[in-house]
């Protein structure tokens, strides 16, 4: 039995230039965080009594006699890619729900990778949980989905990501002294707007339009430096929240669906109360909003937005974890599926990894 802990991310700059579309030809870059919010996925053997051949639980159970019948896109594409012969039984449950804009199905990706390469006795590094994931999500399953997401997910932490024309991925974390984060922090507050369309039918739009949002995407891509620049040097915090509304107001002008009345309408409020600034997280439409405050307005905020449901959080640096490992080896039956079988007995004659 092995269990994974996957953490959900916030975005701040930068978002839109981690797509492929974009960073080949211009370069792209990203400052975000994870926090302490997570996705959570078991995965062990299924035992060969059964009927079907893999169980799936998450909003729904599956029960699928070969990897082909698994609806879920995320394991159909990992098990896929990794060359999963085994039956298996997956089991997921997260701290916030899917498709709200923190990255959840990418962080859904990185920890079952995680877990079958744990269930095989092997760890996959970061670099190679992010790097699979954004295979797995772009080509296997074409979604249209970006970069950042899968990375963050899989190092953790408050961090600059930038991403090269060649396809090369760089991951430099933010150093802040402990009070100045901690201040950070406590300027930040994070509400439910309510569930979002699916991110890659938004970012589908988005990615259509990108040769005609280049100088949106230049500008988003210039405040990456200049919100690293903010955080790790002495200057005044309030800076960065003004930064974000200007990034919200050039993020919300890049496709009709990114914001709706609604949120508007719960920014403008906001805002009215003493915030600096803030933004929708993730792709648009709904899901999460993220506002930025000095502490002392936090009060009269929370009070002018009485129906939303807020949720504390903060930051975590640990990225994808194992956090419970029992090592099992699977019951074999002939299913008859002889090619499977060689295949599954030709990897398991290779030398194991060593543990990272």
């Amino acid at each position: 039995m092995i269990i994974s802990r996957t953490p959900f991310r916030i975005s701040f700059f930068g978002g839109g230039t981690d797509y492929p579309v974009w960073f080949k030809e211009h370069g792209g870059a990203v400052l975000a965080t994870t926090i302490d919010k997570y996705c959570y996925i078991s995965c062990r053997y299924l035992p060969p009594f059964f009927e079907h051949r893999t169980r799936i639980a998450y909003s729904r159970i599956e029960q699928a006699k070969s990897n082909l019948e698994i609806e879920h896109p995320a394991v159909r594409g990992v098990l896929q890619y990794l060359h999963v012969t085994e039956g298996l039984e997956i089991h997921h449950d997260g701290d916030l729900p899917a498709r709200t804009g923190l990255g959840s199905s990418s962080s859904f990706t990185v920890g079952l990778l995680h877990s079958v390469h744990a269930l095989r006795h092997t760890m996959a590094s970061k670099a190679e949980l992010a790097r699979d994931a954004i295979h797995i999500e772009q080509n296997i399953l074409q979604e249209s989905v970006g970069c950042q997401d899968q990375v963050l997910a899989a190092h953790g932490g408050l961090c600059c990501v930038k991403f090269s024309p060649s396809g090369d991925i760089g991951y430099i974390p933010i150093v802040m002294k402990p009070e100045r984060l901690a201040d950070f922090q406590d300027h930040l507050l994070l509400y439910f707007t309510g569930f979002s369309r699916t991110a890659s039918e938004i970012a589908k739009e988005q990615i259509e339009k990108t040769k005609q949002r280049r100088v949106e995407l230049f500008a988003m891509l210039q405040m990456v430096q200049e919100g690293v620049s903010i955080l790790t040097g002495d200057r005044n915090l309030g800076e960065f929240g003004e930064l974000l509304h200007e990034a919200w107001m050039v993020k919300r002008s890049l496709t009709s669906k990114i914001t709706t009345p609604m949120i508007d309408d719960i920014y403008d409020t906001a805002r009215k109360c003493g915030a600096l600034g803030g933004k929708l997280l993730g792709a648009g439409g709904g899901g999460f909003m993220l506002l930025f405050a000095k502490p002392e307005t936090h009060v009269q905020i929370k009070a002018s937005l009485p129906g939303l449901l807020q949720v504390p959080f903060r930051f975590e640096g640990l990225g994808s974890q194992i956090v419970f490992y029992q090592q099992e080896m699977p019951i074999v039956r002939d299913f008859g599926w002889a090619d499977e079988q060689a295949t599954a007995a030709g990897r398991n004659s290779m030398p194991m990894e060593k543990a990272a």
